[in-house]
């Protein structure tokens, strides 16, 4: 396409999985573009930081359908793409999750809820296929054996390439990959996240699965928000645990190590914290977002970053996990959609 943008940076590719996708070794994650934590963007605005992020070396993408009223994300991210050359974008999107209301959620894992949230999300993205297609979360009231014929049937299809799943618990992804291999996990993890390491990421490893980490900065924590920065009143933040008056009080002190650490390193604590994700391991590969150019930079400049084992440890040390106060998002999203896990939905 005559005109399209060019990669600037040479931002290095990794294989996610062991089925074939590779990936950019720095995601998108897109969600904060329509307002998941604060104001979302216009679609001019939107279009514009991603466009920010492919020149600067970010091909890997990732959006949902529950982002956004009516798919706003994915609608926002298929204008961007008319600018963008497909063949060297990897695009992640998700199904499962449906808001009822308010705070109120399910969860649909049925095959036809599968294949109706798939061809939405084609429709409003735009594209033929979609490269990574994920499962939200779980719906514990449908087998995940079900849900993953009706996701094996879409990529024999060519409408999607590889599988995903999110949030799973062990059982559920060795289930799931005995159906069709399992190509990555999106899990929550970061320096004040850190539950996956045990169980998960052994796991993962033993199947072949790549790791996406999302909130790799602990919902913009492990940048200063709420603790140098005031919380802006219109954040989704406020109802979150970790940032409760109480919680972020007693999580401050965290954040000051983490800052003097920064500072003994001569980074900030952006660029120390995803570059300690990303020196977890080769397969891991977080996706931050932002909706400024300035802390796009700032998140590829961590790619440069280089820390000793003495370092990832002195770091890890300084955000002992069981000094994090309050609940991680998802234990509390968790409690609300299985209590509507079998309420009628309306989509």
């Amino acid at each position: 396409m005559e005109g399209e943008p060019q990669n600037l940076i040479q931002i290095p590719t990794v294989k996610l999985g062991s089925q074939g996708l590779e990936v950019s070794r720095l995601g998108f994650g897109c969600a904060g573009l329509s307002g998941s934590l604060s104001t979302p963007l216009s679609h001019e605005d939107g279009c514009h930081i991603i466009n920010q992020a492919f020149i600067r070396g970010i091909t890997f993408f990732d959006s949902s359908d529950l982002y956004g009223a009516n798919h706003d994300n994915e609608i926002m991210i298929g204008k961007a793409l008319k600018q963008l050359p497909r063949e060297k974008i990897q695009l992640a999107t998700k199904f499962g999750i449906v808001l009822l209301g308010g705070f109120e959620f399910a969860v649909n894992g049925t095959p036809e809820y599968v294949r109706k949230c798939c061809e939405a999300s084609l429709e409003c993205l735009q594209v033929d296929y979609i490269d990574l297609y994920y499962q939200h979360r779980v719906d514990i009231s449908v087998p995940i054996e079900e849900t993953m014929g009706e996701l094996k049937k879409l990529v024999e299809e060519g409408k999607i390439k590889y599988i995903g799943l999110s949030e799973a618990s062990p059982d559920t992804i060795r289930r799931a990959h005995a159906v069709h291999p399992i190509t990555a996990l999106q899990m929550e993890y970061s320096l004040w996240s850190r539950d996956i390491e045990d169980d998960i990421i052994p796991l993962c490893r033993e199947l072949g699965i790549g790791i996406v980490a999302y909130s790799p900065l602990g919902r913009g924590f492990l940048a200063g928000k709420a603790v140098v920065e005031s919380l802006p009143t219109d954040s989704s933040l406020v109802y979150h645990p970790r940032f409760s008056k109480e919680n972020l009080e007693e999580n401050e002190g965290i954040y000051r190590r983490l800052a003097n650490l920064a500072a003994k390193h001569r980074y900030t604590t952006v660029q120390l914290a995803l570059a300690w994700l990303l020196q977890q391991g080769i397969d891991i590969v977080p996706i931050p977002g932002t909706t400024k150019v300035g802390n796009l930079d700032s998140n590829i400049e961590s790619l440069s970053v280089k820390l000793t084992e003495e370092d990832l440890k002195e770091i890890g040390d300084a955000v002992p996990e069981n000094e994090v106060k309050g609940q991680r998002e998802y234990d509390v999203l968790t409690k609300y959609m299985w209590k509507f896990a079998n309420t009628p939905l309306r989509n």
